[in-house]
């Protein structure tokens, strides 16, 4: 069993009596793991990545394995801590703007609309916090925890809860408008999709291996796709999850499961326009024409945004727990589970550099703005880097 299989399956969740999680496994030692994670090979740096600035932000991730996500504003980046830090931090110089602290367990943000922050609590608590100032808003329950970001348009506000639920509440009041109940497989992956707010549409992914499209506004279902079909025996081997972050690109959706595939999908009808085998639970980018994912055996795969095949395939950093690939500027980001952020071409997935900027490892995705990275480690630190070529 390799690696990175064996921390899936510490991540399981058994959703029968009473939704427990597993919470241990078997023991086995590194001479039983045929599938070690790989050897960094000595890279020839060939990028300038200078270090701009370092901010601390609270317990960071804390050890709910969370995944939350900063995210920028014009001049400002939000971000929160597992422990209920929230702060805005001017993405120049890495001061703190203002810093709030909640009096709750954060497990799923940051989203954002405009005057207005949303995050998810450990304990199926949504809140809508003022953007100027991080003050609480208001404050709604639903029925688990909450592991992604909330998504809103100035109307609704999407929350998608552990437990397989979709809810939209009044984005002035907090009060509920809707809410759709997926059917819960036995096991799933421990994390959702972050949902997807276009418009009046709401796009959305299942542990079932679906991807639903909704009606912001009452919650009506508009198209189903199902990504991928449980197969095998075993519980485990019939995990399809869809959990990693989707990419919108005009008219076409892009979306990866476990032990499933990837495809683009038709956003006006469903349709998938193409799809290929591929397991992941990291999530899709796009760019350069391509669209990226990190496979669970941590190959780099680009493939060709129209669907005519593989652009180029990277599997060098194998077992390595790979994050979702950001692009920045014309190069592509991936961090390691040992902190290791890798820079590749965009073009033919060759590695050109490699910092370490938190051993604590990145489990949240970076964002990237221009020559501009953002990476926020799991202890904590939030980080900008600026990438360019060596002069």
């Amino acid at each position: 069993m390799s690696f990175l299989r064996t921390t899936t399956l510490l991540m399981l969740l058994a959703t029968l009596a009473g939704c427990e999680t597993v919470s241990s496994f078997f023991e086995m030692g590194d001479d039983e793991d045929p599938q070690q994670p790989a050897e960094l090979m000595d890279i020839d740096n060939q990028l300038d990545v200078r270090k701009l600035w370092s901010v601390g932000v609270g317990d960071g991730q804390g050890d709910g394995l969370y995944k939350l996500q900063p995210i920028i504003d014009d001049e400002i980046i939000y971000v929160a801590a597992a422990e209920g830090e929230v702060r805005a931090v001017n993405r120049r110089d890495g001061s703190t703007i203002w810093k709030q602290e909640l009096e709750l367990g954060l497990s799923g943000g940051v989203g954002h609309y405009e005057d207005s922050l949303f995050l998810g609590g450990s304990d199926g608590l949504v809140m809508r916090l003022d953007a100027s100032s991080g003050e609480t808003l208001w404050m709604s329950e639903v029925s688990g925890e909450v592991l992604a970001a909330p998504q809103s348009n100035g109307r609704v506000v999407v929350v998608q809860s552990y437990d397989g639920r979709l809810y939209g509440f009044d984005y002035e009041t907090g009060e509920r408008m809707w809410r759709y109940d997926s059917n819960l497989p036995v096991l799933t992956i421990r994390g959702t999709s972050t949902p997807i707010l276009d418009g009046g549409v709401v796009y959305a992914g299942f542990a079932t291996g679906r991807v639903l499209a909704f009606d912001a506004l009452d919650g009506t279902i508009r198209w189903e796709a199902r990504v991928a079909i449980p197969q095998g025996r075993s519980e485990i081997e019939r995990i399809v999850d869809v959990d990693g972050t989707m990419a919108l690109a005009g008219t076409e959706l892009y979306v990866a499961s476990y032990q499933g595939r990837i495809a683009a999908l038709d956003t006006r009808t469903g349709r998938k326009l193409w799809q290929r085998n591929v397991s992941s639970f990291y999530g899709v980018s796009q760019g350069f024409g391509n669209v990226y994912i990190t496979e669970e055996g941590g190959t780099i795969t680009a493939f060709l945004r129209n669907g005519q095949g593989v652009r180029w395939e990277q599997p060098a950093l194998a077992w390595r727990a790979l994050s979702r690939p950001i692009p920045v500027s014309s190069y592509l980001a991936v961090v390691d589970f040992e902190g290791y952020l890798h820079l590749l071409s965009q073009v033919d997935g060759e590695f050109l550099a490699r910092i370490r900027p938190d051993s604590d490892g990145v489990r949240a995705d970076m964002i990237a703005d221009g020559t501009i990275l953002y990476v926020y480690s799991n202890g904590g630190k939030l980080i900008a880097y600026d990438v360019r070529p060596r002069s």
